[in-house]
């Protein structure tokens, strides 16, 4: 079930905020409805797979209760810790990497091993991840063991986050299931952010993904004129900016709305000045997973010497690569980010405040060209749609291909760049301080807000093209 779809909004979270609110009264109640609602959202398109989740929730459950009985015996905790690793890492392994890693061998030996077609349940990367930071949290005493299965099951299901994040440590929501107060403030802030989020989704990344998969089509296969070829990669780069970040916020506005509180998973990565600053700003509960569970145990930027940071910063970063999919393009991606991330650590080009637009340009080249990467099926046609960008096939620059979707989506194209600005929060800031403008805005938001649900709403009804780019990981 899509946030953007007729469905949930209109018969499935209707129906959910109003039993919510009628059981206000009971904190047991309210959780339980959320737990039946999440696992419900999670089973309406793959009602088999919710069998594996729920396998996910016991195992996670069992092995912290585990540790946290055997924490004071190091080799036993230790194995502990690897056995549940195995068992997670495993489980992600056989339904997302399975069929890589066969494809892989039989290239290089030829073997013909027969490659099974599964089914990647959805969200099983962040379902994972979620199991295996509780069971770490645990063991480090960052938070107390859950002996109640029922708030394990709500922490990892729960619907807002259960298929494209945040990425949620268990700390951070622990006491919010058992003393979150909800409030008509907080229901107020969550539905205008998440009616932001479906405009971002709806109006935004729906048009620029148009863009995008018409132009990859043609660019990755075939040659195309250098304007085409980079038009097609910055929709792109708005698409999956706008998916993304558009998720995460209606996912945190639905949040509100149940009285949780989720912390930020983007701040404006496109306004960096590296790509380490980029990273900052990215899908920011995936980098701080990986920092807290991967880079920092490896020693982090604080071991002696700077070839083990480089070490370091490669797991991560191939880790990352491989996180986001099974195939060569994400690992090169990975590395990609690898290579410059560890450029500007060495130079210390990260903590530099001169040529500061030189420095954007530099980071948003960077992100574009890994952006194609990432888009692109295989090597192959990553390699040929770059060619394409620089001109080496000899194509031209300009083409009326090129013009036609300018002149049918250049007002997309204005306000997502503009949107990939600060604009909302500086508003949002006038607003809350009292400058001069402060009351027009109060009076034009709540009209801007309602008027873009309707939009929203005018799309969906129409059927326009609705992809979701991380229900794929």
């Amino acid at each position: 079930m899509l946030f953007s779809s007729v469905i949930f909004l209109f018969y499935f979270l209707p129906l959910v905020l109003g039993l919510y609110y009628i059981l206000r009264f009971s904190v047991t109640a309210k959780n339980m409805l959320l737990l039946v609602a999440s696992l419900f959202f999670y089973a309406w398109g793959e009602p088999w797979f919710v069998l594996v989740m729920l396998a996910s929730i016991c195992f996670n459950y069992i092995f912290a209760l585990l540790v946290d009985k055997f924490r004071e015996r190091r080799n036993t905790a230790y194995t502990i810790i690897t056995l549940m690793l195995i068992v997670n890492l495993g489980m992600l392994f056989v339904f997302k990497y399975m069929a890589f890693a066969l494809r892989i061998v039989n290239e290089n030996t030829g073997f013909g091993l027969n490659i099974p077609n599964i089914a990647l349940p959805l969200g099983i990367s962040f379902f994972t991840f979620h199991g295996i930071s509780y069971v770490i949290d645990v063991y480090r005493g960052h938070g107390a063991v859950q002996k109640n299965l029922f708030y394990v099951a709500l922490y990892i299901s729960f619907f807002p986050q259960l298929v494209a994040g945040p990425i949620l440590r268990y700390n951070t929501i622990a006491d919010q299931m058992v003393n979150r107060k909800e409030s008509w403030d907080k229901f107020a802030l969550g539905c205008c952010r998440f009616i932001v989020g479906l405009g971002k989704k709806v109006l935004l990344s729906n048009s620029m993904a148009i863009v995008a998969d018409h132009i990859f089509s043609m660019g990755g296969t075939s040659d195309i004129p250098a304007s085409l070829a980079w038009l097609g990669a910055i929709a792109y780069t708005l698409q999956i900016y706008f998916d993304f970040s558009g998720y995460s916020d209606m996912a945190i506005g639905l949040a509100l709305m149940f009285g949780f509180k989720f912390e930020e998973n983007f701040r404006y990565p496109y306004i960096s000045r590296s790509i380490t600053e980029f990273w900052r700003r990215w899908h920011i509960s995936l980098g701080t997973w990986f920092k807290e569970y991967v880079y920092f145990p490896l020693g982090g930027s604080r071991v002696t010497n700077k070839d083990k940071m480089i070490r370091n910063l490669l797991i991560v970063w191939g880790l990352t690569g491989v996180w986001h999919g099974a195939e060569w393009t994400f690992v090169v991606w990975g590395l990609i980010n690898f290579a410059f991330i560890a450029l500007e650590k060495i130079s210390n080009f990260d903590k530099g405040t001169r040529f500061n637009p030189l420095r954007h340009l530099y980071a948003m080249f960077i992100v574009v060209i890994g952006w194609v990467i990432f888009r692109s099926p295989d090597l192959i046609q990553a390699g040929n749609y770059l060619g394409n960008m620089f001109g080496l096939y000899g194509n031209g620059f300009w083409s009326d291909t090129t013009w036609m979707f300018l002149k049918e989506y250049a007002l997309f194209f204005i306000l997502g760049i503009l949107f990939c600005m600060p604009i909302a929060t500086r508003m949002n800031k006038l607003m809350v301080d009292g400058a001069r403008f402060s009351k027009p805005l109060e009076l034009v938001y709540p009209v801007t807000i309602i008027v873009l649900f309707l939009v929203c709403v005018s799309y969906l009804v129409k059927g326009t093209y609705n992809p979701f780019i991380y229900f794929n990981f």
